[in-house]
């Protein structure tokens, strides 16, 4: 076409393509890992996640992602893996056709090998064990297999989807190490939706884990918080008490400013995070439609029950770590007004205090300069009676008197002299 597109036409337009559901038969089961590492994920280095899946890709002799790529899907021997790199973490999840005998035997995860998982770019974030079955024996006895598998005190259960299929977990870690997720379908759901709900599920556990990451950080921030308030308030009664020099409060007080905005700027990130994840995990849970299954609770209520106040308490660590700060600074400025008031009236009597001893400099600069006319006018009249001398003698006028005559002049002449001076001076 003669119209020209954008550059970025292609890549936005496939990006919404990147990250396909997988198809998958019933019965089948799955192996699910993610990985982050513990520091400075969110600027990790990709080519490392990349090099770490294709050395698993290798082990089976299956193809590569393309380079650049931050997912994959396809055959790996007669399992298939889907591997995604996000912005903090990488997730494996890796199909195989049928169950196995023993309900979530901890040899299915032998998928991955030993020394490439001890090799991994990061650590464990969760990993997940899921067994996809279809419904043939009816709801009592998917129930008889919820009270094996799962601890009853925390089951969540639910049919979803409109009846399609039923999930379930304890989000409990097992012995294996392992969550353990069941879903029952329907003899007639199709791949691709069984594919969608197993990636539900298992993003569900994933940014559950990742939101969970802000609760230590609120608890070690609550524990400092609860150190610093009470220092803020007596700062900020001390603005007002007058205990003390305003600038040793100002100083102290900007000190703990200081440690507020760094505690911000350490946890803005992590905090930001937790609610993005929250939303995402809430967002994940409502597309399945959930429907209570034999009076056990849902997703959601377990959310609610169990999750929901971890995030409550993310939520109000960052907004007391906010208003702290805001504190801080508002009381700052105030100190730092009254500060600047003060000193404002301090230069206002140090300015008084230099007027009058300018004055008083002034009125000792003309004693002295009346004192400095008579002495050059001593002098200059010594000179001058020296010089009139002969001419006196020859007008038979004696020295005293010429001396006498020519006092006054002299004396004149110097007053003008000094006065021009001075006047030359102060302009």
């Amino acid at each position: 076409m003669p119209i020209q597109d954008h550059p970025l036409r292609y890549a936005l337009t496939n990006e919404l393509h990147t990250r396909p559901f997988p198809s998958l038969q019933a019965p089948c089961h799955a192996a699910f890992l993610a990985i982050k590492p513990p520091l400075d994920a969110a600027i990790r280095d990709r080519d490392a996640d990349r090099a770490h899946v294709i050395d698993l890709l290798d082990r089976f002799g299956a193809q590569h992602p393309k380079p650049g790529d931050t997912h994959f899907f396809g055959q790996m021997g007669r399992h298939k893996l889907k591997w995604e790199s996000h912005t903090e973490f990488s997730t494996y999840t890796i199909f195989t056709p049928g169950v196995a005998d023993r309900p979530f035997d901890p040899t299915a995860f032998e998928v991955f090998p030993d020394d490439w998982l001890e090799t991994a770019p990061g650590a464990r974030l969760t990993s997940a064990l899921i067994r996809i079955e279809q419904i043939s024996d009816g709801r009592a006895e998917i129930c008889d297999r919820f009270g094996e598998w799962f601890a009853p005190d925390s089951l969540s259960a639910a049919a979803i989807l409109d009846g399609a299929a039923v999930m379930a977990t304890d989000f409990r870690i097992d012995t294996g190490g392992h969550m353990r997720m069941a879903i029952f379908v329907q003899p007639e759901i199709g791949q691709r939706r069984i594919g969608r709900i197993v990636q539900r599920l298992t993003e569900i556990e994933t940014y559950k884990a990742m939101s969970m990451l802000g609760l230590p950080r609120a608890r070690q921030i609550n524990a400092r918080l609860a150190e610093l308030e009470p220092q803020l308030s007596a700062l900020v009664g001390e603005m007002t008490g007058g205990q003390r020099q305003p600038e040793e409060t100002l100083r102290n007080l900007l000190a703990v400013s200081a440690e507020l905005e760094s505690l911000l700027a350490q946890s803005a990130f992590r905090f930001s995070a937790t609610t993005a994840y929250e939303a995402l995990v809430h967002q994940r849970v409502e597309v399945l439609r959930e429907e209570r299954f034999q009076h056990r609770q849902t997703f959601q209520e377990f959310m609610m029950r169990r999750y929901d106040p971890s995030m409550r308490t993310v939520k109000a660590s960052e907004a007391q770590l906010d208003s702290m700060t805001r504190r801080a600074v508002r009381a700052a400025n105030l100190l730092r007004t009254q500060v600047d008031v003060e000193r404002s009236a301090q230069n206002q009597k140090l300015l008084e205090s230099m007027d009058r001893r300018a004055d008083l400099q002034l009125r000792l600069q003309r004693t002295v300069e009346g004192l400095s006319v008579v002495a050059i006018s001593y002098y200059a009249v010594s000179l001058v009676s020296y010089m009139i001398a002969p001419g006196a003698e020859a007008l038979a006028v004696s020295k005293a008197l010429a001396t006498a005559l020519v006092t006054p002049v002299v004396v004149l002449a110097v007053w003008l002299m000094i006065r021009q001076l001075r006047k030359g001076m102060e302009h």
